[in-house]
């Protein structure tokens, strides 16, 4: 059976997991109306991503015996009006979800749940390259600035982005 704090803690992050899928469909919307093919392919792919990461928790957490306590999910905002300003607040949420990885990470290590350790060792990993992949594309939407003929080509690259279901753990 799961240390009720750690569940607690399981339960916390597994809303936040489904915000952030909630959040990025959010965001996807904002590209559709831009008919921003690739972005909105980026997003979807983000979407799937949060969305397993949080059904990884999910199933863990029933694994362990833990109860599940599906939560309200708050109203996403979007606060950006630009491609950059968006893919701020994409690299600003991810960093928040990494500080909550961590966090949880370390409720695991002050009670002492090393299989709560390593399946939390699959997230933190992910984390980084979660942070890296939207440094790279704020990277590049910094330098296209206000050309219009650049922007159209990351949004082509984007659009070759697939999904790869995770192997949680």
């Amino acid at each position: 059976m799961i240390n009720a704090k750690l569940e607690e803690e399981f339960n916390e992050q597994i809303n936040k997991e489904l915000y952030s899928e909630y959040l990025y469909l959010a965001m996807k919307v904002y590209f559709m109306e831009q008919n921003l093919q690739g972005f909105v392919n980026w997003f979807d792919v983000q979407v799937q991503e949060e969305h397993a990461h949080a059904i990884g928790m999910f199933n863990y957490l029933n694994e362990r015996g833990g109860k599940i306590d599906l939560r309200a999910i708050e109203k996403p905002v979007v606060e950006g009006k630009t491609p950059l300003e968006i893919f701020e607040q994409v690299l600003k949420h991810e960093q928040y979800v990494t500080s909550r990885i961590n966090h949880l990470a370390d409720v695991a290590d002050e009670v002492k749940d090393r299989a709560a350790l390593s399946l939390l060792d699959w997230y933190i990993k992910e984390q980084v390259e979660e942070e890296a992949t939207v440094s790279g594309v704020l990277a590049t939407l910094k330098l296209i600035g206000d050309d219009k003929n650049a922007l159209l080509q990351l949004d082509k690259d984007l659009a070759a982005r697939t999904f790869v279901a995770p192997v949680i753990g």
